[in-house]
């Protein structure tokens, strides 16, 4: 397999786990987080824990929980352990600015309630029960999976990027 295989099929994975664990657990941002973590050996239980809240900012509307698992991935990559390191709190942002466009470009939007109009046609706000019944009929899950597994891909390849660029040095 040459390295650019390797590299699809790394991409390809990580993308293919992410949308199973959106399906599984119903949650974006863990869905993506964890794909990234198992992908990368990166983070731990608690910090996939953490990503429990974040789909649609607590189905708000808002950031998309898949942007939230991105970037909580993100940090565990490039960001600071101590808060004086400015040099990795401003990598770690510039990296999260990049994934950030690169979502845009592929979405249109960053927020949650764009999205999900997107894929489905129709404002549904999750956190209304009735809306929440007919995502759950519309299988929406499987449809958001698209989501997470798309996030997850962007950011895998800015790792292995950022790895390729490392050897080269």
């Amino acid at each position: 397999m040459s390295d650019n295989e390797s590299r699809e099929h790394i991409l390809d994975e990580v993308e293919r786990k992410a949308g199973e664990y959106e399906i599984e657990s119903g949650c974006c941002s863990q869905g993506c987080l964890r794909a990234l973590q198992e992908q990368f050996d990166i983070g731990n239980t608690q910090t996939y824990k953490a990503a429990t809240a974040l789909p649609g900012i607590a189905l708000r509307g808002e950031t998309c929980g898949a942007v939230g698992g991105a970037l909580m991935a993100i940090g565990l990559v490039w960001g600071r352990e101590d808060p004086k390191d400015m040099d990795s709190y401003f990598r770690a942002v510039s990296k999260g600015r990049k994934f950030c466009q690169a979502f845009e470009k592929e979405f249109g939007s960053m927020m949650c309630r764009d999205i999900v109009k997107q894929r489905f046609g129709k404002e549904l706000n999750l956190a209304d029960p009735e809306d929440a019944k007919e995502f759950m009929k519309m299988d929406g899950f499987k449809v958001c999976s698209y989501v997470p597994g798309k996030a997850a891909r962007i950011v895998a390849g800015m790792i292995l990027d950022s790895r390729e660029k490392a050897q080269s040095q």
